[in-house]
């Protein structure tokens, strides 16, 4: 058997954005996560809207080898991949010494029920600038530290109507970090985003990359939606 390949601590994830090919096999496809479920790998499917996509996989288990083998069934069922991210769930340095509850949310999130409740789904990738008048990166730590506790401020203000999941990415994608949106209504989502981007730690410092939006269901009616 391949040995695992796993982080430390917390877990891999990777969001797969796909688009349906001549082949398509929707009862491969359902079976295919239903494998990897049984496996203890966390997927969450979505029926995406506009031109980008037509299905997001998000999937989140410690081994990286168990997450290929998911990406390797559902391309065998005939999705095609037309994009994607690589991330880890992570403790932020800003949050060293949080409750150990607070700490496994973040490391071990369980997205088992969450698509019930908040149906509403988005998500996007985000970087901290690097430029002479807004680099995050030469900010002394306690002024960072001082900005992200505003901005968390400005989230927990969502508190039950939004489920955020910020996974970090520095070193194995492009962009620094992932950030998942699960909302009651679609203009939880709009309005979160909105709220957060007036807090100087995004106004100054963030830059954003494409946003993926659509409705978190079960796999079988996601695939009915194509």
């Amino acid at each position: 058997m391949t040995e695992p390949v796993a982080p430390s601590e917390g877990r891999g994830v990777v969001h797969l954005f796909c688009k349906p090919a001549a082949n398509f096999d929707t009862d491969a496809a359902i079976g295919a996560i239903e494998k990897a479920q049984a496996e203890d790998v966390q997927v969450v499917t979505v029926s995406m809207l506009g031109h980008k996509a037509d299905v997001a996989i998000m999937a989140m288990h410690p081994d990286w080898w168990a997450l290929r083998s998911l990406q390797s069934a559902i391309t065998r069922a005939g999705l095609d991949i037309v994009d994607s991210f690589v991330s880890l769930t992570e403790i932020s340095e800003y949050a060293a010494g949080v409750p150990e509850e607070m700490r496994n949310m973040r490391l071990y999130p369980d997205l088992t029920n969450v698509v019930g409740d908040k149906p509403a789904w988005c998500f996007y990738p985000m970087s901290k600038k690097r430029e002479g008048h807004a680099n995050w990166f030469t900010l002394p730590f306690e002024e960072r530290k001082e900005l992200m506790y505003e901005h968390g401020t400005s989230g927990r203000k969502f508190k039950g109507r939004i489920l955020q999941v910020i996974t970090g990415a520095a070193g194995v994608d492009d962009w620094e970090w992932g950030v998942t949106l699960f909302g009651q209504n679609p203009d939880d989502l709009k309005e979160v985003v909105y709220t957060m981007r007036f807090d100087e730690a995004s106004s100054v410092y963030a830059e954003f990359g494409t946003f993926y939006t659509g409705i978190a269901a079960a796999p079988a009616e996601v695939f009915a939606s194509l």
